[in-house]
């Protein structure tokens, strides 16, 4: 049986193993790095949701409140590396995720929920329009170092 919740700094290592799925290519940090993260994190007002199946972390996703002086002073949130383990996904899992987060920024009072998405990842933009998100109303621009 699923089980979702916010995430505790236990789950990290299955919330590390997942991310070894969302970007392959890319060497995961260790454990410790992690650790000192995860506190930073919770003190910035980073929160993680996860789904587990037992003690296995199955899916996964973050999110962050972000302070705003527009808008009534309403904040914004930020979802980032929404992922779910392949073996698991077309099964509910993820949105059920978003909609917790979706929930959870509410409960924050915020004005809205952003989430960008990899251009190549056509899919993965269905399905986030599927749960609510509106791939036309902005255009996402960044710098990567």
């Amino acid at each position: 049986m699923l089980v979702y919740t916010a995430a505790q700094k236990v789950h990290l290592p299955g919330i590390l193993a997942l991310y070894k799925q969302l970007i392959p290519d890319e060497k995961p940090i260790g454990i410790d790095e992690a650790n000192k993260l995860w506190d930073s994190g919770e003190q910035q007002g980073l929160a993680y949701f996860i789904a587990a199946d037992g003690d296995r972390v199955v899916s996964t996703l973050n999110i962050i409140i972000i302070p705003n002086l527009t808008r009534g002073g309403r904040s914004n949130a930020f979802i980032e590396n929404v992922i779910t383990d392949e073996e698991y996904r077309r099964k509910g899992i993820g949105k059920k995720l978003i909609e917790m987060a979706v929930q959870y920024a509410r409960d924050k009072n915020c004005h809205k929920v952003v989430l960008l998405s990899s251009m190549k990842r056509k899919e993965a933009h269905i399905f986030y329009e599927s749960c609510g998100f509106d791939g036309n109303s902005k255009r996402g621009f960044e710098i990567r170092f």
